[in-house]
């Protein structure tokens, strides 16, 4: 089997209401399909990481990366993503890595449809399910208190028992008070996180977690810039909450980093911008050798297979229609919550089948 063609094709849709976290607002979603075609009929699919927001540089860099690709074994990911990664003439981060993402899920999509096996069985097959939370509580224009507790609760009723809301863009008092009105609308029950999106300096983000631990936070999500591993250290060193980081850390390098440093206690490798299937299973690997467990950032849909695939997976991100209007519309079949948890797909590779009909009017690349 040999790689014939590799294509990308990008998409942006507008949400109802522009969502913001501690440092961005986010006014449409989106999404990166790289599809990879072979001289025996067998299709990969790849998702990549807000290539959608640069599309010119995204398909540039793909069109690049191709030469590494056509002609050779599918099924040699180690090789082409090796050969795909060189330092001196691409970038070692940003957008070249997020592209090199989407290439190597598709080719780990294709293997597993060739072996007809879903991707988490081709991987290792350690769960056949994973607790899930449901990733929200944005802020939002004209968004109050009641409004943002109502959303908690519907968040519960979807089945899950666990839930994330974003901190670090208002007032520390006023986060708290946020906080405070969250865990009281889930109950005690109900596992809660919360993500400030780099918002603080080491100094705010050790005040607003002393101020939160009342409220049984299960983690802190990167409270501080990613590069900053010694404020991450010194935060996690003055809060009995565990702080969660690594959605904007690349490869097994950055990661190497991260860990060593002993800068976090959850590890959050998001397969689609870190280096893909290859890279997150190294990252996986290491972090399990320093008894860290995995709570990938992102898309479902990829992290359910990677995340099951492992004996050190913690829980799994899940978007839901508050975040994301096509949340149920982009693919043909969604993942469902129940009873707490997600099942990986038992279809051949990722199992995912992109909804055109739906996508196709959102295509800008």
């Amino acid at each position: 089997m040999r790689v014939t063609d590799v294509k990308m094709e990008s998409y942006r849709w507008p949400r109802k209401r522009p969502i913001r976290n501690g440092r961005y607002i986010y006014p449409t979603s989106g999404l990166d399909i790289v599809t990879i075609e072979t001289d025996e009929g067998v299709t990969g699919i790849g998702l990549s990481g807000g290539v959608q927001e640069f599309p010119t540089i995204g398909m540039e860099i793909l069109a690049y990366l191709k030469q590494y690709v056509l002609g050779q074994d599918p099924f040699d990911t180690e090789r082409i993503w090796d050969d795909m990664w060189q330092p001196k003439l691409v970038g070692r981060r940003g957008i070249t890595t997020r592209v090199i993402s989407g290439i190597d899920i598709a080719l780990w999509d294709l293997k597993g449809k060739a072996a007809g096996v879903p991707l988490y069985k081709l991987l290792g097959g350690f769960a056949d399910k994973i607790p899930v939370y449901i990733a929200g509580g944005y802020y939002e224009e004209g968004k109050g208190l009641d409004d943002l507790a109502t959303e908690m609760e519907e968040a519960v009723d979807l089945g899950a028992d666990a839930v994330k809301m974003k901190i670090g863009g208002a007032p520390i008092n006023e986060d708290v008070e946020r906080v405070r009105v969250v865990r009281q609308a889930v109950g005690p029950d109900v596992r809660m996180m919360v993500d400030a999106n780099c918002a603080y300096r080491y100094y705010e983000a050790i005040e607003i977690a002393r101020k939160m631990e009342p409220y049984d936070i299960f983690w802190f999500e990167e409270p501080v810039n990613p590069d900053d591993y010694k404020g991450h250290q010194l935060v996690s060193q003055a809060t009995t909450i565990p702080i969660a980081t690594g959605e904007n850390e690349y490869t097994r390098y950055g990661f190497r980093d991260l860990i060593e440093t002993r800068s976090a206690a959850i590890i959050q490798p998001d397969g689609l911008i870190m280096g893909g299937v290859t890279e997150f299973m190294k990252v996986a690997a290491l972090a399990q050798a320093h008894d860290l467990p995995i709570a990938p950032h992102g898309t479902q849909d990829v992290h359910i297979h990677l995340v099951s695939a492992i004996p050190n997976g913690l829980i799994l991100e899940y978007y839901s229609t508050s975040t994301d209007p096509l949340h149920r519309e982009m693919f043909e079949e969604t993942l469902q919550v129940e009873d707490g948890h997600v099942r990986p797909p038992n279809r051949p590779g990722l199992g995912i089948v992109p909804n055109m009909k739906v996508l196709e009017r959102y295509r800008v690349a």
